[in-house]
Order: C-alpha cells, then structure tokens, then sequence
C-alpha cells in the first residue's frame, strides 16, 4: 500500500460519514409548516360585502324604506295583493330556501352520501302534507321555528370558518358558540316586539279542525313578560359563562378572531334591536334580508366552479353567464312561490322546500369535515 492510500481512504470515508450526517439531519428535520390560510372566507372584499356588513347594511336599508310606498303602497296579481316589500323579500327568502339544492342535488360529492334523503324524503313528505292539510299545517308551524333556530346557526356557522381560519380547532368553543348564537338570534323574538308574529301561525289549526293549538298565541302574549324576565335573566347568565369560558381558552392558546366579533357582535346588536324593538316596523325584513344575501353568496362562492363546469363555460364570462343562471333561476323561483297562495300542492311544495332547507343546511356544511 503506498503512503498516500491511507490518507486518501480516510478522507473518503470522513467525507461519506459527513454526507451521511446530512441525510438522517435532513431525515429527521420537521415537515416545511403549511402555507397560513387566509382570515376570510373568500376574500376581504367580497366576505366585507356579503357577509361581514349585510347585518348592518340591512339595518340602515329597513329605517330607510320604513313609511314609504315601497312599504305601504299594495298592488294586486294573480288574485294576490301585497306591497312591492312583500314582494321583493319574500322573493329573496325563497330564493335562498331553494338554493340548497344547487349544493344539495348538484354537488356529486354531497349527494352520493345522501340519496335518501335527498331524493326519497322530499318526495314523501310532499305527498304526505299535500294529502293531510292538518299534517300541512302542522309542517308551516314547525318551518316557522326551525327558521329561527337555522338562522341563528348560520351566523354561528360564518363564525365558525372565521375561527378555523384564525388557526383554531374546529371544537374550540364550539358549544359556546351556539348557544350564543341562538341566544341573540332567538332571546329578542321571545321577549321583545315580534313575538306574536311568530306564534300567530298557529291560529291556522282551527282551519283544519284543532282549535286546542290555535290558542297558543293568546297563551303566549299573557305569558311574555314571563318570558322576558326568563330571557333576561338566562341571557345574562350565559354571557357571563361565555366570557369567562372564552378566557380561559385565550389562555390555552385560543386565538381571537376579529372578523368572527365583528360578525357576531353585529348581529346580535342588529337581532336585539329589530325583533326586541321593531321600532321602524321593519324587523321582518332587516333580519330576513341579510341571512339570503350571505347564504346566496355563500352557496355561489362554493359552487361557481362547478356550476361553470356543468356548463362547459370559460373565463371571466364563464362566470358572469353562470351567475346570471344560478341567481335568475333561484330568483323566478322565489317570484313564484310568492304567488302560489297558501294552500294545495303548490303551497306544500314550498313548504317541503324550507323544510329541506333546514335540514340539509344541518348536515352538508361542515367546518369539522372540511366541507367549506
């Protein structure tokens, strides 16, 4: 072996052992982090505009219309008379009860997991409140509750994206959240101004032969101040276990999301105002139009892609011509079911919509699956 061998050979080998080291470091080294998702839903304009400012926007809109023609001046159609705001939020409220069915029906992913329910329950339960009018009756009340408590979980639904996208787990919370929610959504409605606007659907059983439920309304409104001091002294209560609860995951690492504050504290202000106080008369409005605006936009901003494909569509015109079909198309729905009155197999029809509106709103938007 010649003197410069053994040198050379342990050169070598350092030189392997090193790159060796290298390898296992890099081996053994933490996964690159995930890029941090962004704050808003879709976009800071866009979540601003749709979801963010509608509570406060149709707030300043319903004291603006309030004593106007547009509110007191009535036209008749098709045997209908109503107000050109009877019309134009019933319309909207339609419109979005339908649009479920865009994520429902036309989402392949969504509805190969449910085909019962969306295509067996619907039908059935048309046929069954179109051949019952007491069953029909009895569907009408219950969509009118079911209404405030879905309600309520939208806003807790947008807030619950808010503080995923701030980094939180998705069970942070959570129940905090929804009773909250429900609280500022529901609490104004049983004690305040428009309370028996809500129970009077009842008085429809004596129509169909149940006089025992149709004095549900005048029990209620003896009742009220009961429930307003229930209300106030419960809703007092859980603010005080949400904020003590909300600190002491603060101090877990918890971390504030300003959007989902500003979202909750908004609605809940402009809740409390407009179904505790209806001082302008306009509650029924202010509250119905901010939850269509957000839950259209929130279905276009899921479905837009898709909707687009079906259509074999492209570019920024692509989109313009789908939008122009998905909102006509709920749209003329929402017309036409202000004008179908308020009985027979047209009527239950609408009804079996918001009921499944209700529903699958329960089931296909999921923070906890990923699904938005």
């Amino acid at each position: 072996m010649s003197a410069t061998a053994a040198p050379a050979r342990a050169a070598r080998h350092d030189a392997g052992l090193a790159a060796q080291t290298q390898v296992e470091a890099a081996a053994r080294a933490e996964p690159a982090p995930a890029p941090r998702r962004s704050r808003y839903i879709v976009g800071r304009g866009y979540d601003w505009a749709f979801f963010l400012l509608p509570p406060v926007l149709s707030l300043v809109l319903g004291i603006a219309i309030s004593g106007t023609r547009f509110v007191e001046g009535t036209f008749a159609f098709l045997g209908e008379e109503m107000t050109w705001e009877d019309l134009a939020i019933g319309t909207l409220i339609h419109a979005h009860l339908v649009a479920v069915f865009v994520r429902s029906h036309g989402n392949p992913q969504i509805r190969a997991r449910h085909p019962v329910r969306f295509f067996v329950v619907p039908v059935a339960l048309w046929g069954l409140l179109t051949a019952s009018p007491w069953l029909a009756v009895a569907a009408a009340v219950v969509a009118t509750f079911w209404d405030v408590w879905h309600s309520g979980l939208q806003t807790f639904g947008l807030g619950r994206i808010y503080d995923r996208n701030a980094g939180n787990p998705p069970e942070a919370g959570r129940r905090l959240d929804l009773w909250m929610n429900q609280l500022l959504y529901a609490g104004p409605i049983l004690a305040g101004a428009t309370m028996i606007l809500h129970f009077e659907h009842f008085e429809h059983f004596e129509e169909v032969g149940s006089p025992f439920f149709s004095v549900v309304p005048d029990v209620m409104v003896r009742t009220q101040p009961w429930w307003r001091w229930a209300v106030i002294a419960a809703g007092t209560a859980y603010v005080i276990v949400y904020v003590i609860g909300y600190v002491r995951l603060w101090r877990r690492g918890y971390r504030v999301s300003p959007l989902k504050v500003f979202l909750v504290a908004t609605t809940g202000l402009c809740s409390i105002y407009t179904w505790g106080f209806n001082s302008w008369g306009e509650a029924f409005f202010v509250m119905n139009l901010f939850h269509a605006v957000q839950y259209l936009a929130l279905v276009w901003a899921s479905e837009k892609s898709r909707m687009v494909g079906w259509l074999r569509l492209r570019g920024a015109g692509g989109k313009a011509v789908a939008a122009c079909l998905f909102f006509g198309a709920v749209l003329v729905y929402g017309a036409a079911a202000q004008f179908v009155g308020d009985r027979g197999a047209l009527w239950t029809l609408t009804v079996v919509v918001s009921l499944m509106h209700f529903w699958y709103d329960g089931f296909i938007w999921s923070v906890r699956r990923s699904e938005v």
